[in-house]
Order: C-alpha cells, then structure tokens, then sequence
C-alpha cells in the first residue's frame, strides 16, 4: 500500500525531500502538503525512496487487519471503526437498494437499481449516464453528452423500479417530471440538467478527449420537440396512480401532459431518434399508451381515452406498411426497434395483427444471433454499422414474453445481459465483433430496461383490455 504525493495534489518531490512530509505514526494524523492524513491499521508509511510511501504488512495465519486512509483537508474527526463503518456501509446499502428477490435475476437486479439510484440527484432527475464523449464509433463524430436528464429515460427508470417493487425512485422520478411538466406546459423541452435547468449548447473543452472521440461537451436537443415525452410522462404517472403514489401536482402535471398531447398531437416531431422532424409512428402510438393508462386513474378518462382512440386510427391509416407492420413515418417505411414498445405499453394489444406483423418483421430484418439493433443506416451488415443495442434487446425479451414465447424471451434476456463490463455497468451499444463496450456508461436506460425485465419476466404477461 502507499499513498502517492501527487494523489494529494502536491508535487512530486524527490525522494530525500519526503522528509517535509510529517508522517507520524500508525492511527496518529499527519500532514501531505495541505492535506490532513491518517494511516490506521497498518505500519506507519515511509519513503522507499521513489517518491512513495509504502507500508508493508505482515499476516499471521487467521490474523486480520482493516487498514484505513483517511484525507481531509481540516482537523480529522477520532479515527473511523472499521467493523462499524463497514456494518453501517452494509446496513445503509440494504436500506437503499431492495432485495428483489422475486426477479428473474436477483443480484443483476439490486446491481442495476443501485446504478439507478447513484444517477438519480436530490432533485429527483436521473441523468442518462454518468460519462461524456465515449465515442459509439471511432472519429464518426457520433460522441454525445448525456450527463442530463431525459425525460424518457428517467419515465423508463420510473417504471422499471414500480415494476420491481422499488417505490422511491418512482417517486423521485414523479416529482421531477411533474416539475417539468408544471413549469413548461406544452412546451416541455426533452431533457434538462439534473437541477432541471436548460441544457447547455455545444462547446469544446481544453481537454485530448477520448481516443476517436472529440473535446465537445453540452447537447442541443433541447431545441428540438419530441411529441413521445408527454405519452412516456402519462404512463409513469399512470404507474404511480396504480399504487396509490400521485400526489395533486403530479395528477395536475398529468393533465397537462394529455392537453399537450391534444394540442400538438399533428405536429412534426423529433422522435426518439432525435432525427429531423417527421410524423414519426413511436412518437404518436406511445403518447395514446399514455392516455390509455393515464385514463384508469384520472376523471377525463371518456376524453382521452376518446383522443387514444383517434390517434391509432389516424397512425394506422397514414403509418402502416402494405403488409401490416408499423412503418417509421408515413414516407419511411423501414423497420425500427422503437416500433416494439407501443404494444408493451398498451396501445395496442399484443395479439393484435398489427403487433404480431412489426415484431416479426423486425426480428427477420434488425437482430442476428439475439442481439439487437435500432434501425438499418444503409446496405452495410448491421454490426458494421453500429453496435447492438441492448436497450432493444431487453425489450424483444418482453416482446417475446408478451406473445406467450417463454423460452426465446429468457434466451434475450440472457444474451443481452452478459454484454457488460467486468463492473456489469452497461453502455449503449455493444460491439459484438470486439466484444467491447461503445459509447457513454453507465447507460441508465439499459440498466432500467434490465430491471424491468427481470421483473416482468417473472411473472405471467397481465391480461390486455381491447384497443382500436
């Protein structure tokens, strides 16, 4: 063990200079440059004549010792417990994080709800990763910022953990969406800062970056409208509202969300792509999943269930391919993951022809060797184009739930779920030809949509009511 001088922001001196340190000895403080230290548990440290300093330990069979560092820059508090801090460690972590035994993959489970909570603020907003500029493909100039909260992903953590039993982060995600919703209106904006700010623009950093990436942080999404947002609010909402958890702003929020949605519901929009704006078939069917849900809780239900109604027939008559399938747009008619989670969120039942058609469809064209991927770039092999999406692989696993197909949804789950890193922190893409990590991590969506499948996979898919 050694603790390093430049660790405590102080130069590196030569070795004969360590003598400035005042090292004293084991469990007493001293001082690292500026910096208050203490050594407990272990030999005192000295220089071995490299600029470090070093404790060596010696063991007897059975023998046990806890060694602590403690840093601080004022007076040290009495010397930490190590048999307490760590039972006080374990106790806080079994407070904050469930059991969740009932999943299908309990551990995995805990690991992804803890990833949730460490990106979820005190405001509630839980940011999409906790990195920036991790390049999807090298020098493709497909490197984002994504230390913001957006509104999707934080709707999709919200019902992830209220599908595992795990009510907090439900609430935490409620009150930050439903800020929103009460200070923007209609005009709600796709993500924020975790302080629920605006997003700052682009702008470069006097930092190398990350090999194949670039010196830019900031995103301009905030300039666009995504008409989702609102349908992805009404079903978190619409989670809450079943287990007793909407509170008046959050039912009011939700009223401005389906006003919003009616308001706006014909306008070109961004979608869950981010691509330029369109009339985009995501976008229309999740926001009539939305009111759907929102209506078994709420007293408009005649309305909107009324406006849910209108919007899948207008959706089907411009937006549904020649052979029955969703199309992307009423001029694109190519497959998109997006396309599955209308059906799983209730706008259309799941033995609905139109269901059956998109997902089969996607599976002959978008996965290959059960991994996924979002959408096809052009006449390149999937997996040169991008990396597998494991957001979407989690979601053919309930898609293929949904349709009673027990054994191809485990083999999804499975499969995605071992495409993390040694730390089991997911990113977005997955290059299954490396067999690497690509883009920023931890990918909140990923870690929420590992956990709602967990959750879902363990039980039977719930019985679906009619839809147009």
């Amino acid at each position: 063990m050694h603790v390093d001088p430049e660790f405590a922001r102080t130069p590196r001196f030569p070795p004969q200079s360590l003598r400035d340190y005042a090292l004293v000895a084991d469990g007493e403080a001293g001082r690292v440059g500026e910096l208050e230290v203490r050594w407990s548990g272990a030999p005192s440290a000295r220089p071995d004549g490299t600029g470090h300093l070093v404790a060596r330990v010696r063991l007897a069979a059975g023998e046990r010792r806890d060694p602590v560092l403690e840093i601080g820059d004022r007076a040290l508090p009495a010397p930490v417990d190590p048999d307490r801090a760590w039972e006080r460690t374990r106790r806080a972590w079994a407070e904050a994080v469930p059991r969740l035994d009932a999943t299908l993959a309990p551990r995995d489970a805990r690991h992804a709800h803890a990833v949730l909570r460490g990106l979820t603020a005190s405001t509630g907003g839980m940011v999409a990763a906790a990195t920036t500029s991790l390049p999807e493909r090298a020098e493709q100039g497909r490197n984002h910022d994504y230390r913001y909260v957006w509104i999707r992903d934080q709707c999709y953590g919200g019902r992830a953990v209220a599908a595992a039993g795990a009510y907090p982060l439900l609430d935490d995600a409620v009150r930050f969406v439903a800020g929103r919703l009460r200070e923007h209106g209609p005009h709600l904006r796709p993500a924020y800062t975790a302080a629920g700010g605006p997003i700052p623009d682009l702008r470069p950093v006097d930092l190398p970056g990350y090999p194949g990436g670039f010196d830019l942080v900031g995103n301009r999404v905030d300039r666009q409208f995504q008409l989702d947002v609102f349908g992805e609010a009404l079903l978190l909402f619409a989670e809450a509202a079943a287990d007793d958890r909407l509170d008046p702003d959050a039912r009011a929020a939700a009223r401005i969300a389906a006003e919003a949605i009616a308001r706006r519901r014909f306008e070109p929009d961004a979608g869950i792509r981010e691509l330029e704006p369109r009339a985009w078939t995501h976008s229309r069917l999740i926001c009539a999943a939305g009111l759907w849900a929102i209506a078994e809780h709420l007293p408009d239900a005649p309305t909107w269930r009324a406006l849910a109604e209108a919007i899948v027939e207008h959706t089907s008559t411009h937006n549904l391919h020649p052979d029955g399938r969703w199309k992307r747009s009423p001029n694109d008619g190519a497959c998109d993951a997006a396309l599955l989670f209308p059906s799983l969120r209730g706008a259309l039942a799941g033995d609905d022809p139109r269901t059956v058609a998109t997902l089969n469809a996607y599976l002959a064209e978008l996965t290959e060797d059960h991994y996924a991927y979002r959408f096809r770039h052009d006449a390149r092999p999937l997996a040169e184009a991008e990396g597998a999406f494991l957001l979407r692989g989690f979601v053919v696993a309930l898609a293929e739930h949904q349709q009673g197909h027990e054994v191809e949804a485990h083999r999804w789950f499975e499969r995605n779920r071992a495409a993390c890193g040694p730390s089991g922190l997911f990113a977005d893409e997955y290059d299954i030809t490396q067999r690497q990590l690509r883009g920023n991590l931890p990918q909140a969506f990923v870690h929420a949509l590992l956990l709602e499948s967990a959750a879902r996979l363990s039980r039977p898919w719930p019985s679906e009511g009619n839809r147009s």
